[in-house]
């Protein structure tokens, strides 16, 4: 199942995300509920509950029986920690 997951993710999410320099991984899946994180533009976007909901969401339920929703992960991306770590040290 996580094998058809990640392969529904590369395929026919990353494109649609990539429009907008985002990007999405794969974190977890379990009873039906798969578990992913936004990156790049995504990850902080105020949007990105409904772009799961009516995007990551929508095409994982239409290409893979079984999946009963989609969480968004509530840990912070790499993306932001190294950018937190750059204004830190004043590299920005």
């Amino acid at each position: 199942m996580e094998e058809k997951i990640r392969e529904v993710l590369e395929t026919k999410v990353k494109p649609q995300l990539s429009e907008h320099d985002g990007g999405i991984e794969f974190i977890g899946y379990k009873d039906g509920i798969v578990e992913v994180r936004l990156l790049g533009q995504c990850s902080g976007c105020p949007s990105a509950k409904f772009t799961v909901e009516n995007t990551v969401e929508a095409v994982l339920k239409e290409e893979i029986p079984g999946i009963r929703g989609v969480e968004l992960s509530a840990c912070i991306s790499r993306e932001t920690l190294d950018f937190a770590k750059r204004i830190l040290n004043k590299e920005i």
